[in-house]
């Protein structure tokens, strides 16, 4: 697993003294579906990156209810930025849907690079700001409908490994609609 997070960071064009640095404080770990990384209302103590598995982060209401902020499959980062920047307990909770392999680096390494302004603390907040700006288009400007279709064409690799009560959650809307949709496009279709 650490060859590989060392070939992804290669990929990525990261500077070897980095790497180095990473790779001397990275624990790799196996973790069970359905593990808690970061409850909500915990503070951080470390960043993950994602060699094979699905994570997830959601938002848990008083009420029992989950709403998905985000999803993370093989070769992303799991970083909470907000509580990192504020210092505060995280807002949402960091799980694992299915078993996942991580490389797990502590939080007080991201948080010296921030500080630093270091180039891969920039190029993270960069791929995340990016990432949410593009979660918040798609999510302003289309209809449910359309929203279930962008995640059909561009994550086809999570149909088959989300529930549906998953994908309805992140696309804010509720399971019942979720499933009206997609019968809707199956009768189009047929």
């Amino acid at each position: 697993m650490k060859t590989a997070f060392v070939h992804f960071l290669h990929q990525q064009g990261w500077v070897e003294a980095d790497i180095e640095l990473m790779v001397q404080q990275a624990e790799c770990r196996t973790v069970p579906a359905r593990s808690c990384l970061v409850a909500q209302g915990q503070h951080l103590s470390h960043i993950h990156w994602l060699y094979s598995g699905v994570g997830h982060a959601c938002y848990l209401t008083e009420q029992g209810k989950a709403f998905s902020k985000e999803f993370y499959w093989e070769g992303d980062w799991i970083i909470g930025f907000e509580p990192l920047i504020s210092g505060l307990p995280a807002p949402y909770q960091q799980e694992t849907l299915s078993e996942c392999q991580l490389v797990s680096l502590p939080v007080s390494l991201l948080e010296q690079w921030r500080y630093a302004q270091h180039p891969v603390y920039v190029r993270l907040v960069e791929t995340q700001l990016r990432h949410k700006e593009n979660k918040e288009r798609i999510l302003l400007l289309n209809s449910p409908e359309q929203r279930y279709l962008y995640f059909c064409q561009n994550y086809p690799f999570l149909i088959g490994r989300l529930t549906d009560y998953q994908i309805a959650g992140y696309l804010g809307i509720t399971p019942i609609s979720l499933s009206r949709i997609i019968a809707r496009l199956k009768k189009r279709q047929s």
